[in-house]
C-alpha cells in the first residue's frame, strides 16, 4: 500500500497483531479511518515501533505515532497503566507502541471523525507535526493510495488543506 515508505517487512509483520488489536479497540475499522491511520503511521515511523531518531531529549518521538513531550508521555502512561514518564523508552516497545498510537488517535486527539469526513488536512493538523507543504502533500497522496487499496476507489471530497489557525483577534471576538 505504501511501497518503500514502509521499513523492514519482518518488523511490520511482527507488529501486525498488536497494531490490528489497537485499530479494533480504537474503532479504526472503516476504509477511511484505516487509510488515515495507516498513512499517518507510515509517515511517522514507517511502522517501526522501535523507531529511533537522532533526538536525545528524554521525551523525544518514539513508537508508531512518534509520541513526544513529557505531558503526552505522562498522559498516555496514566491511561495505559504504565510509567512512561519515568521509563519513556517503553514507548518504543512492541507491547506498548500500538496501544499508545491508539490512545493518541482516539483519546488525546479524537481523529476518527476527521478521517470519516475525508479531512486529511485536519488529520495532519491534529497529529501535530509542524506544517510542511511537501509533507502534507505526500501524506495526502498516500492517503489516496491507501483509500484506493482499501476501498477499491478514491472517493470525491478529500480535503488535504490544513485548517487555518484562529488568530488572537478571532478568539477575542468569540469570547465577547
Amino acid at each position: 500500500m505504501f511501497g518503500d515508505r514502509v521499513g523492514d517487512r519482518k518488523t511490520v509483520e511482527t507488529g501486525l497483531p498488536t497494531l490490528n488489536r489497537a485499530m479494533s479497540d480504537a474503532r479504526i475499522t472503516t476504509p477511511y479511518r484505516q487509510a488515515a491511520y495507516l498513512t499517518t503511521l507510515a509517515h511517522e515511523s514507517s511502522f517501526h515501533h522501535d523507531a529511533k531518531g537522532r533526538d536525545k531529549r528524554k521525551y523525544a518521538g518514539r513508537g508508531y505515532i512518534q509520541l513526544t513531550g513529557e505531558a503526552n508521555y505522562t498522559d498516555a502512561g496514566t491511561y495505559l497503566g504504565i510509567d512512561l514518564r519515568r521509563r519513556p523508552e517503553l514507548a518504543r516497545s512492541l507491547d506498548h507502541s500500538a496501544p499508545i498510537s491508539r490512545w493518541y488517535w482516539t483519546v488525546a486527539r479524537d481523529i476518527n471523525p476527521l478521517a470519516d469526513a475525508l479531512d486529511m488536512g485536519g488529520v495532519n493538523a491534529a497529529i501535530g507535526y509542524p506544517y510542511s507543504k511537501e509533507e502534507d502533500t505526500e501524506r495526502c497522496r498516500d492517503f489516496k493510495a491507501a483509500l484506493k487499496h482499501l476501498n477499491g476507489s478514491v472517493p470525491k471530497g478529500i480535503d488535504c488543506t490544513r485548517p487555518k489557525k484562529a488568530s488572537s483577534q478571532d478568539r477575542t471576538a468569540d469570547a465577547s
